[in-house]
């Protein structure tokens, strides 16, 4: 790349500085101002400590590679980015179908919400969107782990599920079981969450299209900004899933 390299890395450190700052701002006043902790909050503050896990397992690497020319990385280290690289993406996904959950319960049950969202069920709900897909994609990357390796050469900027078993020397049992769990991986953690949340925001237009105006307006306001976030992390997976597929 030449000089272009140390543009190429002012851009993604600047970036990365970026949103390190609005990431931890933004944990910041939900931890300190007491009138954010409500469930909706609290369940941002989990997705925004999920995009610094995210953002921290690629760009780092990128900015050494940038700034070194050293574009190596161990059999472990690569394991261990393409763990936090899909972990990022499967929680992100839970923790959006979670908060699409508290959106549709304060619509449909107002008068119960605080009733059903206690503590404990806020609680139950965080780890599970956050526990349950780090257990079951790290027994992935245990399965992908015992392919037997015969390349050495990565045609990504990170390391990933794909491009790993590329590096295979034959197709082994190891490799087909690990293929089949991760496309059941990417049903349970992309597809599914992505129906659950557009069967609920279905379910919501239908029903402000009976109530009056001003349900109408407060449904909107409420639901719209996870909905944006949603389609926008929707649409970035979408093409971060062309190019490991490119």
């Amino acid at each position: 790349m030449g000089s272009a390299k140390n543009v190429f890395f002012i851009v993604v450190f600047l970036t990365y500085l970026a949103s390190l700052i609005a990431n931890v701002s933004m944990m910041c006043l939900i931890y300190f101002d007491t009138s954010l902790h409500k469930p909706m909050y609290i369940f941002l503050f989990s997705l925004l400590v999920n995009g610094l896990v995210g953002s921290a397992a690629v760009w780092p690497k990128v900015m050494v590679i940038l700034l070194t020319g050293d574009n190596t990385i161990s059999i472990a280290g690569c394991l261990f980015q393409t763990f936090l690289v899909i972990a990022y993406g499967a929680c992100t996904f839970t923790i959006l179908t979670v908060m699409a959950y508290d959106r549709f319960l304060s619509i449909f049950n107002p008068l119960q919400y605080h009733t059903i969202m206690t503590p404990q069920k806020i609680r139950q709900l965080l780890l599970s969107a956050s526990f349950t897909p780090a257990v079951l994609i790290l027994s992935h990357i245990c399965l992908t782990s015992q392919i037997p390796l015969c390349k050495h050469k990565i045609q990504r900027i990170f390391c990933d599920n794909l491009s790993f078993h590329a590096l295979s020397c034959f197709e082994t049992i190891q490799g087909l079981v690990s293929n089949l769990y991760g496309v059941c991986l990417f049903v349970g953690f992309g597809v599914v969450p992505l129906f659950l949340v557009f069967l609920s925001y279905y379910k919501i237009i239908v029903l402000s299209l009976k109530a009056s105006g001003n349900a109408r307006k407060k449904a909107f306001e409420t639901c719209t900004p996870h909905l944006i976030i949603f389609i926008n992390f929707s649409f970035a997976s979408f093409f971060s899933v062309i190019y490991i597929h490119g």
